[in-house]
């Protein structure tokens, strides 16, 4: 039955198309065909590279509404230098140059973006194929960037209708098929992608239109088992051997059986009057997560001062850590839940060029708008006894654990309770105005001079209420299904979650309003407001070094910031009350960019970069919330935890040297170095400091001294004549930055990875296509949550994807691929410590599906 639906879902895919074409004109048409997007978009990247005045990497599209990937995150993630985490199976935040998220800024059009994350990172994986044309990553920097990337800003494109010659349009639609869903009942396994790009000229080309959809119902499925850490200080002595044996405090597995639904819609206009040129363009984007989730909770097995020793039993204690061990009288509970969350994204903008004189003018308005809903329901029920825990959690992704009673047998719970843990909601807007100057000159080897401002406001806000429900009525146990996932415990899960819940809980059950905020609650929203202005100056250079050609440029980028931070503080328990504090800030960062040519055709090149880049502070974490402890002694300090609305932006002195050689069309060599001097890098710490003036000890983010992150990029790519080709690069990176957690053992800095490197291999003639990538990092730090400061370990992976594709008429295309090709989990451990693990599969996943080009 299984198969027959993926069959059925994949005839229902082609058999329109198929139908429709002639076999024997297809045959003569696959004749007449010379496909080249593969070898065209390399080309097309590699020139923009070459002619580019600063460091970048280039994605371009091979065609009309064709990237090389489902979204513009998984493309990024095999440019050299870059890599990505993953979020439901998909790379999602990028970190590059040994930096996290926090470092890398991203704009559209050149417009930056308000984000549905709490601090200021992009998910990349918004951004569907069908919508951009491609993608431009600074590596370095020039005054007429917009400033916030000191590892990368990345520069999204959409297309541009009027570049295109009469009405072009392209269809695609695949159907994806998701291994994992094998092993989990309930769990879909196929679902639908479709999308599409239609764009014309009209009245002799001085009007462009464009258009582009997308829409994915992607399956959300993934297995978990995570070790929750352990009882380091009020443990005892289980084996007798005198020293502390530290306990887990529990595990928990996890199995997700939802949906990721994605669609997106942009729609762009261009209008030219002789110089003058008007573009305004719209982009809407909208994620639904329907994430129905089954867990077990264990734990009551921390011995807490050596309470629980006469339970413990076949220990295995490794380096001090009870990493293995069988604990009788234990109970756990089952959780039937549901994650629910809406995320839409929003960015309309203006932009205006035309000349006056010499001079070439640019005005450029444009807002942005992003808002996340989330509620997680939780039905939890507790275990009517106990039994017998045994568990193995010795590293190296083994994660072993039995419960010891029977917990696929709804008998064999307590009534249910409902917690809604969190409701929470989140919105960002953001607006900047842009004007830019810029006229030839002749002042030697000053080729144009450049001018500009910018003017921005931004507020972002985040609060939510958490609360739980009493049954009105029982659930009975016939509304319950048993579910066996292999290598879990059977679950008992709802048949009609929405249904017994309702019946059980009432209608309103789920709803916010009317509802008080929890002292917690109160603490965990905050608001951010934040205005700046930035002035430039910058002069392109064109001219002669000891008989060689050189090129590039040279400014300054002057910026100004104000900002303000709210929230809620509460004092030794009282009733929360409203509190502010904010800060202003002056950055200079001068920047140049430099190319030698060493050689008459312009091949090879020698490229020196300096500047002084910022990147500003997360904003969850400058929000003014704080909750601190009184004591009655006023000479004592205050304690607790705090935001910190005066954090200033990091700052790095950069320098970036490259040799590349363009030895023939579709190929390059070339090695690069590069060194960041970072300052007031932002950790979380305890801080001495004065609160309503009295003397504090405060955890909370600061600024702190930094260090030096350094690198090198070696890449090699070639097209060659029979249709093969090969592009592979490799970046070593380290730093001696290090984060304030854990205590004693801290990690190195979020971000970097001292290994990464990529092979992709493609061969294209005759109407086939194919395509073979893998992509390795070596482990690296993240923080996979919305927490700030949540970090841990993202061990070592390699991801591999598999493409081909053969064109059935001129038009016409047949896709296949695999993504994930060798299942690769991922792997996190926490505290530094090797055996308190959380490992994560996501599966392989496969599409079969078609492309139509109008």
């Amino acid at each position: 039955m299984k198969q027959k639906k993926l069959s059925w879902l994949i005839a229902s895919l082609f058999a329109l198309p198929l139908a429709a074409a002639d076999a024997h004109t297809q045959a003569d048409e696959v004749q007449q065909v010379t496909v080249s997007g593969i070898r065209s978009s390399v080309r097309n990247a590699l020139a923009v590279k070459e002619a580019s005045d600063s460091m970048v990497e280039v994605i371009a599209s091979e065609d009309i509404g064709k990237l090389p990937d489902t979204t513009i995150a998984e493309s990024l993630a095999r440019l050299p230098g870059l890599s990505s985490g993953m979020d439901r199976g998909n790379a999602s935040q990028v970190v590059a140059r040994g930096l996290g998220p926090r470092f890398i800024d991203a704009t559209l059009n050149g417009r930056e973006l308000a984000t549905s994350e709490p601090d200021r990172s992009v998910r990349f994986e918004q951004f569907p194929s069908e919508s951009l044309s491609g993608a431009t990553v600074y590596k370095t920097q020039s005054a007429d960037l917009v400033e916030g990337g000191v590892a990368t800003m990345i520069d999204l494109k959409t297309v541009q209708p009027l570049k295109y010659s009469g009405r072009q349009a392209s269809l695609r639609a695949d159907a994806l098929y998701y291994a994992l869903g094998r092993d989990i009942p309930g769990a879909k396994k196929t679902a639908p992608r479709v999308g599409g790009i239609y764009l014309d000229q009209f009245f002799d080309k001085s009007l462009g239109v464009a258009l582009a959809f997308s829409y994915q119902d992607q399956p959300s499925l993934q297995k978990n088992k995570d070790h929750w850490g352990f009882n380091e200080a009020h443990s005892g002595d289980i084996d007798g051997d005198g020293k502390t044996d530290k306990t887990p405090w529990g595990f928990q597995d996890k199995v997700l059986r939802g949906s990721d639904e994605r669609s997106s819609v942009l729609g762009k206009v261009e209008w030219k009057n002789g110089e003058s040129l008007v573009t305004a363009d719209a982009y809407y984007a909208l994620a639904r997560i329907r994430e129905p989730g089954l867990q077990h909770w264990t734990g009551d097995i921390g011995n807490w001062d050596n309470g629980q020793k006469s339970r413990y039993s076949k220990l295995d204690i490794r380096d001090g850590y009870v990493t293995g061990a069988t604990v009788a009288d234990t109970g756990f509970s089952n959780h039937d839940s549901l994650w629910v969350q809406d995320t839409g994204t929003l960015v309309l903008g203006v932009d205006g060029k035309t000349t006056a004189g010499a001079w070439k003018l640019e005005a450029d308005l444009s807002t942005s708008r992003a808002e996340r809903d989330s509620q997680w329901r939780d039905l939890r029920q507790f275990s009517r006894g106990t039994g017998t825990v045994s568990w193995a959690f010795t590293g190296n992704e083994r994660q072993d654990f039995s419960l010891g009673q029977d917990s696929g047998n709804p008998a064999g719970f307590w009534g249910p309770t409902m917690h809604i843990d969190t409701d929470g909601h989140l919105k960002d807007e953001l607006g900047a105005l842009h004007l830019n100057a810029a006229r030839d000159t002749d002042l030697g080897a000053v080729k144009r001079l450049k001018f500009g401002a910018r003017a921005t406001h931004r507020e972002k806000s985040y609060g939510q209420t958490t609360w739980e429900v009493a049954p009105l009525a029982a659930i009975p146990d016939a509304d319950y299904d048993t579910v066996n996932v292999a290598g879990m415990a059977p679950y008992i899960a709802l048949r009609d979650f929405g249904a017994s819940t309702a019946a059980a809980f009432g209608p309103g059950a789920f709803d916010p309003a009317g509802r008080p905020r929890s002292q917690n609650d109160l603490l965990s929203g905050w608001k951010v407001r934040e205005r700046g202005a930035a002035l430039y100056g910058q002069a392109d250079l064109d001219g002669t070094l000891f008989g060689k050609t050189l090129r590039g440029n040279a400014g300054l980028r002057v910026v100004h910031t104000r900002q303000t931070g709210e929230g809620m503080q509460a004092r030794g328990g009282a009733a929360p009350t409203a509190v502010s504090d904010g800060t202003s800030y002056t950055e200079v960062l001068p920047s140049v960019n430099l190319i030698v040519n060493l050689d008459e055709k312009q091949e090879r090149q020698l490229r020196l970069s300096l500047a002084r880049a910022m990147s500003r502070a997360p904003l969850d974490e400058m929000g003014a919330s704080r909750n601190l402890n009184v004591d009655a002694n006023p000479t004592q300090p205050l304690t607790g935890s705090a935001g910190n609305p005066q954090l200033k932006p990091m700052l790095a002195d950069q320098i970036d040297l490259a040799y590349q050689w363009y030895f023939d069309k579709g190929a390059l060599l070339s090695a690069g170095l590069f060194y960041k001097d970072i300052s007031r890098y932002i950790g979380i710490t305890s801080e001495r400091t004065t609160l309503d003036a009295r003397s504090a000890l405060v955890t909370r983010s600061l600024n702190g001294e930094g260090g030096n992150i350094r690198g090198v990029e070696l890449v090699y790519q070639q097209s060659f004549a029979n249709g093969l080709g090969v592009s592979s690069n490799y970046a070593y990176t380290a730093s001696n930055i290090h984060e304030n957690i854990p205590a004693g053992k801290p990690f190195p800095i979020e971000g970097l990875m001292k290994h990464n490197g990529g092979l992709t291999v493609w061969y294209e003639n005759a109407g086939y296509e194919a395509r073979m990538s893998a992509n390795y990092h070596s482990a690296f730090v993240r923080n996979p949550t919305w927490g700030a400061g949540q970090l841990v370990d993202n061990s070592a992976e390699t991801y591999a994807a598999l493409s081909f594709a053969r064109h059935l008429t001129s038009k016409l295309q047949l896709r296949f691929g695999v993504d994930n090709l060798s299942n690769q989990k991922v792997v996190y451990t926490s505290a530094n410590n090797p055996y308190e693990q959380e490992v994560t599969e996501f599966g392989r996943r496969f599409n079969l599906g078609i492309s139509y080009k109008l």
